[in-house]
């Protein structure tokens, strides 16, 4: 058996090698449209959070109108280089197949908008694998708990017996703020330092040390 009857997992980052794609669309959204151009630290500092709201921090002084047009062109550029620059982190498959083998139901909580997490989790075959997703775009975006309680609220699984997996400090202030159990991985954004700020039971190096961790 598992030693969680629900796992909840971040997608980019944590299971999707997908942070440098992310920075390089979001830098070619604004040169395309002549706005200052964010530093690659600053663009992956944002991965995380919803979209509108990353937008917003990275382009502070930018109309209404010239955030949802940076919106659209970051949309354009990941589409379009997406089945050649990412792909899910190596041991992501045997983890998901143990985990639902050993009876526990697994969930997804992203900043992904609903149609971008749809298109990934069909190209990817993952999507069986969920029982419950929620992404930025049809909830309160992260550091907000509020997608984990409708996580749990769905699944009827206690706060306890869940666990959030992510490689953000957003991920883990998000668990925090419920006191749910949280662990970190450090292969994706912030830094060892950053989460560990958060306690988290753990921060792994790899999806293979996730899975002797889990399972």
């Amino acid at each position: 058996m598992s030693a969680y009857k629900l796992v909840i997992f971040d997608w980019d980052g944590t299971l999707m090698d997908s942070v440098a794609h992310i920075v390089e669309c979001l830098q070619q959204a604004a040169m395309t449209l002549e706005q200052p151009v964010p530093s690659i630290e600053a663009a992956r500092n944002i991965i995380g959070l919803g979209l509108p709201e990353a937008i917003a921090i990275l382009f502070p002084h930018a109309s209404p109108a010239a955030r949802e047009s940076i919106r659209q062109q970051y949309a354009h550029h990941f589409i379009l280089g997406a089945p050649d620059k990412i792909q899910l982190f190596d041991g992501v498959m045997p983890l998901l197949t143990q985990l639902s083998e050993q009876g526990a139901l697994l969930a997804v909580a992203t900043g992904k908008s609903r149609l971008g997490l749809n298109r990934v989790l069909a190209q990817t075959g993952l999507g069986d694998y969920f029982v419950a997703t929620r992404c930025a775009d049809e909830t309160a975006s992260k550091p907000h708990p509020l997608m984990l309680h409708e996580i749990l609220a769905h699944t009827g699984i206690a706060l306890d017996d869940a666990v959030m997996i992510g490689d953000t400090s957003y991920d883990m202030e998000m668990a925090q703020q419920i006191a749910m159990p949280r662990i970190g991985v450090s292969y994706g954004v912030h830094s060892v330092d950053v989460l560990q700020s958060y306690q988290p039971l753990a921060i792994v190096d790899s999806i293979y040390q996730l899975q002797e961790f889990l399972c």
